[in-house]
């Protein structure tokens, strides 16, 4: 979450506003604040992702997002633009607009040095009160690193972490592999 607050609002108010912005904001407790754009290879990893799920998924009931679908985490009133979610099975809105998503599976975030602590301290602590949510990435941009974080059983989150190009990730909650070096093509 960007440290610059725009005003105070309601959440139809903010709503609103973000259907009609071409710049996408989070919004938390009546507060909305500005999202920044992105590097060449922060989008570069991202479409990497989402072109080699949306490959592995295409023939099963689950669908690959881009970070324009917003999420609403419920208990906590957090609404936000992960990079790349995955619904599998039933695609739950908050309402017939069809843009604010209630249940990822799984959620990927690619790290910017602007975002780094805030994707993996307050915003995954807003993420784990998703009940859908099974997986959590964190894909840093340079050197490769990946954080995988899978929800066990009494709510409890492992931390797997992998470094090697030549790596294969089990995504096992959407029944997915992605190898490492093609989440880093072109980087």
């Amino acid at each position: 979450m960007s440290a610059e607050s725009i005003s105070s609002m309601t959440i139809e108010e903010y709503l609103a506003g973000e259907r009609t912005s071409p710049a996408k904001h989070e919004f938390l407790n009546g507060q909305v604040y500005a999202l920044a754009g992105a590097s060449r290879n922060h989008n570069l990893i991202v479409v990497n992702l989402i072109a080699e799920l949306h490959s592995q998924l295409k023939q099963r009931s689950c669908s690959v997002f881009p970070s324009d679908l917003r999420i609403k985490i419920s208990a906590t009133g957090l609404y936000t633009y992960p990079d790349v979610s995955v619904v599998c099975g039933e695609t739950w809105f908050d309402d017939s607009h069809q843009d604010t998503l209630l249940n990822p599976t799984l959620i990927i975030e690619v790290l910017s040095p602007s975002t780094e602590h805030y994707d993996r301290g307050g915003k995954f602590q807003h993420y784990r009160q998703i009940p859908s949510l099974r997986e959590y990435l964190l894909v840093a941009q340079d050197p490769y690193h990946i954080e995988h974080y899978s929800r066990q059983a009494a709510n409890q989150w492992l931390l797997s972490e992998i470094d090697d190009p030549q790596a294969v990730l089990e995504l096992r909650s959407i029944q997915c592999r992605l190898t490492v070096q093609e989440v880093y093509a072109k980087i």
